[in-house]
C-alpha cells in the first residue's frame, strides 16, 4: 500500500520528514504547507534538495483541506503547549490522521476541554492523531518502558537527554525557543510563562504520564526543578554569539511523582558548553532504572557510511520514527491514540530504500 502524506511545515525537522517522505517507496507526498513566504510557491523538491515533484508548497490551510491525504505530518515550530490543535482540529475533522512531532504521546492525561475538541474532531472525522518523535516519543515512553522489563522491582527511572546545540543554525530557535543567551537576572527557569518553559512543561509531563499509564503507575503530579549554567566567555555558535555571563546550558528536569516520591525523572541537557555536563562527550540518551536488578543504557545514533548529506542522524531518526507511525495512524480507530512500539517499514510498505538501493 502506498500512502498519501501531506507535510504541514519546512523546518529543520520538517525537511527531515519531507525528504523521508519524498525518498521513501511507500509514500507519495500529495502536499506541502509552509509557513514561510520564500517557500510558498516553491516545488517541495526544490525545498527538500531532491528532483522536482510537482507539488507545489503553499499556506493556504484550505488548499490543505481540500487533498486527498491519508495523513498529515505536524511538524510546525514548539509554541506553548496546546497551541497547534488549532490547525489539528480542521485537519482531523477533515477525515485526516495527523501525526505530531511536538508531544501528545497521552494527552488524555489532561482531561479537559482541549482533549474534548481534539477527540471530537477525530469522530467527527473519522480520524486518529498520534505522537512520533525521539524524545518524546522513543526513549521514555517507549525505549525506558521496555528497559524496565527487565527489573522486577521498580524503584526509580531517570531519562536522561544530552544535546549538542552548537549547530542549531536558526536565531530564533537557538535564543527564542530554546532560551540561550538569555540574562540570568531577567527570568526564571520554573517560570511557567518564559517561552521556552511554555513549550516544554506540558509536553514533557505528557510524556512522564504516558510513561507512567504504561509501568501501572498512577501518578500524583509533576513537579519541575529546571536550572540553568552560564557562560563562562563569549561563545560562537551557528545561530550567533552567547556572550560571557549569559544562559549556555539549560538542564530540563521534570519528575514524576508517585505515592509522594519522585518515580520518574526526565532531565534533559540543552547545551553549547560541557563545561556543566557529568562528561565531555555524552551520550545522546541515558535510561537509568534503579531496583532489583539495576538497568543501564546508553544509545547515540550515526549516520550511514554511504550519506554525504548535512542532515544530522537525528534529523534523520526523527523521520524515521514518523514514517514507521504511518500504518498505524492510518489503521487505527477514531480518536486520540497512543504510539504502538513500532519498527522499521516491511511487508507491502517496504522495498529498498534509494540509499540503500546499490548495497
Amino acid at each position: 500500500m502506498t500512502y498519501r502524506v501531506v507535510q504541514w511545515a519546512t523546518g529543520a525537522m520538517g525537511r527531515a520528514c519531507l525528504r523521508g517522505v519524498i525518498d521513501h517507496p511507500g509514500t507519495e507526498l500529495v502536499g506541502l504547507y509552509a509557513y514561510g513566504a520564500n517557500k510558498v510557491g516553491k516545488d517541495a523538491g526544490d525545498i527538500a534538495r531532491r528532483e522536482p515533484t510537482g507539488v507545489i508548497a503553499t499556506n493556504s490551510v484550505d488548499e490543505i483541506l481540500a487533498l486527498d491525504a491519508d495523513v498529515v505530518i505536524h511538524a510546525a515550530r514548539l509554541g506553548p503547549y496546546g497551541s497547534h490543535d488549532a490547525d489539528f482540529i480542521p485537519l482531523l475533522e477533515a477525515g485526516k490522521n495527523v501525526i505530531s512531532i511536538n508531544g501528545y504521546s497521552w494527552p488524555n492525561y489532561w482531561a479537559n476541554e482541549r482533549i474534548e475538541a481534539l477527540e471530537a474532531a477525530c469522530q467527527k472525522g473519522g480520524s486518529t492523531l498520534m505522537a512520533a518523535g525521539l524524545n518524546p516519543g522513543f526513549v521514555g515512553e517507549q525505549l525506558a518502558v521496555v528497559a524496565s522489563g527487565l527489573t522486577a522491582a521498580l524503584e526509580h527511572v531517570q531519562i536522561t537527554e544530552n544535546a549538542d546545540g552548537r549547530e542549531i543554525r536558526d536565531p530564533d530557535y537557538l535564543f527564542g525557543a530554546l532560551g540561550f543567551g538569555a540574562d540570568p537576572s531577567s527570568i526564571d527557569p520554573n517560570d511557567p510563562t518564559w517561552r521556552p518553559v511554555a513549550g516544554l512543561n506540558g509536553m514533557y509531563e505528557d510524556s512522564i504520564a504516558s510513561i507512567a499509564r504504561e509501568l501501572g503507575m498512577t501518578m500524583d503530579r509533576v513537579e519541575t526543578d529546571h536550572r540553568l549554567h552560564l557562560a563562562p566567555r563569549d561563545l560562537d555558535t551557528a545561530a550567533g554569539v552567547v556572550p560571557k555571563g549569559t544562559v549556555s546550558h539549560t538542564n530540563w528536569r521534570w519528575n514524576g511523582i508517585v505515592d509522594g516520591k519522585p518515580k520518574i525523572t526526565l532531565s534533559i541537557h540543552w547545551y553549547i558548553d560541557t563545561t556543566h555536563l557529568n562528561q565531555p562527550d555524552p551520550p545522546l540518551w541515558e535510561v537509568d532504572i534503579k531496583g532489583h536488578p539495576g538497568v543501564s543504557v546508553s544509545m547515540t545514533l550515526g549516520k550511514h557510511p554511504l550519506d554525504a548529506s548535512r542532515a544530522s542522524a537525528e534529523e534523520y531518526a526523527l523521520a524515521a520514527t514518523v514514517l514507521n507511525t504511518i500504518p498505524h495512524v492510518v489503521a487505527a480507530p477514531p480518536g486520540i491514540a497512543s504510539r504502538p512500539p513500532v519498527t522499521a517499514y516491511r511487508d507491502a510498505y517496504s522495498s529498498p530504500h534509494p540509499l540503500l538501493a546499490s548495497v
